[in-house]
């Protein structure tokens, strides 16, 4: 087994695993496979449920998350993905999920309830000025999943006013929640050619989803 990126293993096998320490040891919330090696417990991230799992599947080599992060998650909808990034930070870090869906947020409340580093905000990511006095400040990553058309207008927003200096953001791309019109990998082409030209941030990491995710994409910047 092998760390791969800060609170990340990969198991190898005929079918490579991505595993995150489990917070809540003996406790599911979404039907993920456990695992046990000696007295540690592991969660499985399937890369075809999370566009993080995929993005990692994918080589993703810089994440920005490390133990004692604090995060604000765009998007966080039932907590999947959310719980896993829980497990990365560890206890001394925090997660702060936002959904603007109260269907999505009521399921949320009962992953926060079992792990003391999550909690849930019911709030418009595509109005950051009035979820700012929920944000204890600024915050080492930014983690954005939205199908929504301004996403990448949506993340700077977040990014410029919450993220702080050297810290990170994570922006997972649905190309069909922006344009129909375009293809894919044009789109994809365009957006990493916005964030190059950015005077605040720096592009670290890009990868495609396909197979895992169809016509997505994941791109980690870090603001100087």
């Amino acid at each position: 087994m092998k760390e791969t990126l800060p609170g990340m293993w990969i198991k190898q096998g005929k079918i490579k695993k991505i595993l995150t320490k489990n917070l809540t040891p003996g406790k599911q919330f979404f039907d993920e496979e456990l695992i046990t090696d000696g007295k540690t417990e592991y969660r499985v991230l399937d890369p075809r449920r999370s566009k993080l799992g995929a993005a990692v599947a994918k080589g993703l080599h810089r994440s920005g998350f490390k133990k004692g992060s604090l995060v604000l998650y765009l998007g966080a909808s039932h907590g999947l993905t959310p719980s896993y990034v829980s497990d990365i930070v560890g206890e001394d870090g925090f997660v702060i999920c936002l959904d603007f869906a109260p269907r999505v947020v009521r399921d949320l409340v009962f992953v926060c309830e079992d792990r003391e580093n999550m909690a849930p905000l019911l709030a418009d990511a595509g109005k950051p000025e009035d979820f700012a006095d929920k944000i204890p400040g600024e915050v080492d990553v930014v983690y954005q999943d939205l199908a929504q058309k301004k996403q990448l207008e949506i993340f700077i927003a977040n990014c410029d006013r919450f993220l702080k200096s050297g810290g990170h953001g994570l922006l997972a791309i649905k190309a069909r929640s922006m344009d129909v019109t375009k293809h894919p990998k044009e789109l994809f082409k365009q957006i990493k050619k916005q964030i190059e030209q950015h005077k605040d941030y720096t592009l670290s990491d890009y990868r495609e989803l396909d197979p895992f995710e169809k016509d997505h994409a994941f791109f980690v910047v870090k603001k100087k």
